[in-house]
């Protein structure tokens, strides 16, 4: 076994503050900065949300081959790094500063800016991805080192998710949203530096060169069948928690009446994954990564179902299903992304071609997708229910509208994290590891 120094784990982990703060605030705050704002309709909002990230989808590949091949003496993976996040800090807050009248030129400014943070995120995000298959390659340390990322990532969530929409609130207006986008920033850029500094002097393990084509690499990852059931498993629980974090506000707006339920909300969902992402990595050591996985999407998806409470007004039960949600998805974010890594240091000890930013980067491109793919189906669903838009103050919402707010929180999310069961017991590399019937690296 190889273990790491408390260093290197805290070092990889902090990457987590950019990739959590950007991963978390804009499907949390973009489609109400535009629908009650901005005056878009809900649809069109929806799909706003989803184009950059639906564009990422096809360049997060990009991103991963160009850092597979880089023959930087600082790092394949670091400079990208550093200086995609500059850029990201940068980009975020542009979205937030445009014209605001009319809806046409303001919902443009902010596409086209998203697009903008979209395209440097992916060479924030891939290259780090790719770096939790180089740093080590013992089964269960990247497990442990994970453990501490995804530790970071909830904080990270916790920090931006709750502060973001508090911002937005005690300003008011555009003030509120440009308040909270500097101060999201400075999170993304803190997070960069972290890890910029703090991975400087760590080994790394894989030492293969890549080679081939793009779309010949590309096909080959596509082809791999472990490869593909656990990123279809990962997708439809991706778009299920992106309806949730794009439409918390709209619960609490429209069906709580309590703008400041959604800080609350957000605080009762992460702060069960800070506190017992360590107890699910020690499941994971009595069964198994895939074991583990299946566990936690049952969890989250009873309590994503017990979320339908928030219909009755009352905040209390919601909170305690945001809870339990949290509990689940602490361990939906600790083994997938555990298992990323087993299946491209795997790759890259069969094959002896370095593809692991490949392999990261079409992993990031669905996950974004995903995410993506949640506010545009959840504008599809609100405007079926009737959803009012407006400009300024959020108006009133029927009871139709009110229901499709709460039925896309909840059982559309639940129902997707259901069907990801099917492709992830079909995921066989995680017992081959443990079985020790092929090497871990």
């Amino acid at each position: 076994m190889t273990a790491l120094s408390r260093r290197t784990r805290v070092g990889y982990a902090l990457g987590g503050i950019s990739s959590g703060t950007y991963g978390t605030v804009p499907g949390l705050i973009l489609m109400p900065f535009l629908t009650d704002l901005l005056g878009v309709e809900a649809a069109i909002a929806g799909m706003i949300v989803f184009a950059p990230k639906a564009w990422d989808f096809f360049l997060n590949p990009v991103a991963g081959r160009l850092s597979d091949r880089s023959q930087n003496p600082r790092g394949r993976r670091r400079p990208f790094i550093l200086r995609a996040g500059i850029l990201l800090a940068l980009a975020f807050t542009a979205m937030f500063f445009g014209p605001t009248a009319p809806p046409v030129a303001a919902a443009l400014w902010v596409l086209v800016a998203f697009l903008a943070s979209a395209t440097v995120y992916a060479f924030f995000q891939v290259p780090y991805l790719a770096m939790s298959a180089e740093i080590t390659d013992d089964y269960d340390e990247r497990t442990r080192m994970i453990t501490w990322r995804v530790i970071v990532f909830t904080l990270a969530i916790l920090v931006a998710g709750a502060a973001a929409p508090a911002l937005v609130e005690t300003f008011g207006g555009i003030v509120g949203y440009r308040a909270m986008a500097g101060a999201m920033a400075v999170l993304i850029l803190i997070g960069t530096f972290g890890v910029w500094w703090g991975t400087r002097s760590v080994p790394l393990t894989r030492t293969e060169e890549a080679g081939g084509r793009l779309f010949t690499q590309l096909a080959i990852v596509l082809r791999q069948a472990d490869a593909r059931v656990l990123i279809a498993a990962f997708v439809l629980q991706a778009v299920g928690i992106g309806m949730v974090l794009g439409g918390v506000v709209y619960v609490a707006r429209h069906v709580l009446h309590d703008p400041s339920a959604a800080t609350i909300a957000l605080v009762c969902f992460v702060g069960p994954a800070v506190i017992l992402t360590p107890a699910w990595s020690r499941l994971s050591a009595r069964i198994g990564k895939r074991g583990g996985y299946a566990v936690a999407t049952v969890v989250m998806t009873v309590g994503l179902l017990a979320l339908l409470t928030a219909r009755t007004g009352q905040a209390l039960p919601m909170f305690i299903a945001a809870a339990v949600v949290g509990v689940g998805y602490a361990g939906a974010q600790l083994f997938p992304l555990a298992m990323l890594p087993d299946l491209a240091a795997d790759d890259a000890a069969r094959s002896g071609v370095n593809r692991i930013g490949m392999i990261a980067g079409v992993w990031s491109g669905f996950e974004l997708l995903g995410l993506a793919l949640g506010p545009a189906l959840l504008g599809l669903v609100l405007s079926i229910g009737g959803y009012a838009t407006s400009t300024g103050d959020a108006a009133p919402q029927s009871a139709g509208a009110q229901w499709a707010i709460v039925i896309g929180v909840s059982v559309i999310p639940a129902t997707l994290c259901t069907l990801s069961l099917i492709p992830l017991l079909r995921y066989r590399l995680d017992a081959r590891l443990r079985s020790g019937s092929i090497p871990v690296s």
